[in-house]
């Protein structure tokens, strides 16, 4: 079970570790035992996945816990469409798993390389106005506790657990296997279409309610955005021919973007014009599909991101500050902006606890300067009462994340009880989180 240590970077490259040690657990006591050894030697410990999270939320100088080869096995409920699953399978590959069985998550984000427990921990969403993020499916889960039990948990079994670790960010245990509601399998039909940013917004609350998903991308410095609606249809009836998919999501969204971040990258000054080309390159285009395969698409130019879920009647405000700042930046932004929406739910810790959210994404092609850009759109947000997404940067500690989650203190005494040592923790979780169990001190 013991590796090398090596040392880890996730996706974007822009946290790295070396770790004392690597483990590789293949079972769910191999896991336990790994949590007794690391609290044996004194040491911390996090799991890993695939390393999609822009945040420090994986670094460790402890024990990495890598669970690739983690094997719980594989149960397939297709009467009550359930699916359990170990928590370290990938996202593609359960999507794949479930189309074999004639079903398929509800929703999905818009790349699948994130593993199960990854995405769930962090409150990876898509965007529907009547659905949740992806740890809403979530119907079970076991996991490992600081103090090395194994903890089953749902709505009807270690319920505060339950609630607690669907968005936990790895601080209350590490999750081993997750059973997930499915539906039955079901093909989209995608419309992508350019159109002016004020006339989206005037029309907003019509197109999210009469849309399945609906998210639009802003241009900076022009007025345009590019709009994408996708509605269940009864059959694949027009499928996205071979050589417009190449063409669009490979060939312009990530060959051609990659060389025009770099140019903007290197002149600057060239971004607005960059921008607006962009803008008007994407044309319109309806097509049918697998959901999945509708919902995801490939993401090969690297960059840096924050997004916040914001009550959505504050999203007109939160994007008019967002033009002031985009325009005012003393250097210039390369990628577009992200606009997508979920409903309200019950996890303490997610984005869209007790309200309907909008979500904003900001990104920077990696390399190019962001931090200004980041924290002036954070200080709109925060004060907009947004919450930021656990996966993606940001600059908030527990003393101002405290008061945006109205069930924040019920969260850190699950904590306290499961994790007492913290031998979860690392820098990232002391600072969203605080650093040591309440009622006691340093």
């Amino acid at each position: 079970m013991a590796g090398t240590a090596t040392t880890w970077s996730n996706w974007a490259g822009n946290q790295r570790s070396t770790a004392s040690a690597v483990r590789q657990p293949r079972s769910i006591d191999d896991v336990a035992e790994a949590v007794r050894a690391a609290a044996a030697a004194g040491q911390r410990i996090r799991a890993v996945g695939s390393g999609h999270s822009f945040t420090a939320a994986a670094v460790t100088d402890g024990h990495r816990l890598d669970l690739a080869e983690l094997d719980t096995g594989v149960r397939v409920d297709t009467a009550r469409r359930l699916v359990t699953v170990p928590a370290g399978m990938t996202l593609h590959a359960l999507n794949e798993l479930l189309a074999r069985h004639g079903l398929a998550l509800p929703n999905l984000g818009d790349i699948d390389a994130q593993t199960v427990a990854g995405a769930i921990s962090t409150g990876t969403h898509g965007t529907g106005a009547k659905l949740g993020c992806l740890s809403t499916f979530v119907t079970a889960l076991t996991l490992v506790t600081g103090t090395g039990e194994v903890l089953r948990c749902s709505a009807d079994e270690h319920r505060d657990v339950f609630t607690a670790a669907r968005v936990g960010i790895g601080a209350v245990g590490v999750l081993v296997e997750v059973t997930l509601r499915c539906v039955d399998a079901f093909v989209l039909r995608a419309h992508e279409r350019p159109a002016a940013l004020d006339a989206v917004l005037a029309e907003l609350p019509e197109l999210v309610e009469g849309h399945d998903h609906v998210e639009f991308y802003w241009f900076p410095y022009t007025p345009r955005v590019q709009v994408k609606t996708n509605d269940r249809v009864p059959s694949d009836d027009r499928p996205l021919p071979r050589w417009r998919g190449w063409l669009d999501d490979d060939f312009l969204a990530n060959t051609v973007f990659a060389g025009a971040c770099r140019l903007g990258r290197a002149v600057p000054a060239l971004a607005p014009g960059i921008s607006a080309v962009s803008a008007r390159a994407l044309t319109e285009r309806t097509y049918t599909g697998r959901s999945d395969r509708v919902f995801c698409t490939p993401r090969r130019v690297r960059f840096v991101e924050m997004e916040y879920g914001l009550p959505r009647a504050a999203l007109p405000t939160a994007l008019d500050a967002l033009r002031r700042i985009v325009d005012g930046l003393p250097f210039k932004v390369l990628f577009p902006v992200e606009v997508r929406f979920t409903a309200a739910d019950d996890i303490w810790l997610s984005h869209g606890y007790g309200r309907d959210s909008a979500y904003i994404a900001i990104h920077q092609y990696v390399g190019a300067p962001y931090e200004p850009y980041f924290r002036a759109f954070e200080e709109v947000a925060a004060d907009l009462g947004g919450r930021p997404h656990w996966g993606k940067l940001h600059y908030r500690d527990a003393a101002s994340l405290a008061p945006a989650y109205p069930r924040f203190a019920d969260f850190l005494a699950v904590r306290d009880r499961l994790d007492p040592d913290r031998l979860f923790t690392n820098p990232y979780l002391d600072r969203v989180l605080g650093g040591t169990p309440a009622g006691t001190t340093d």
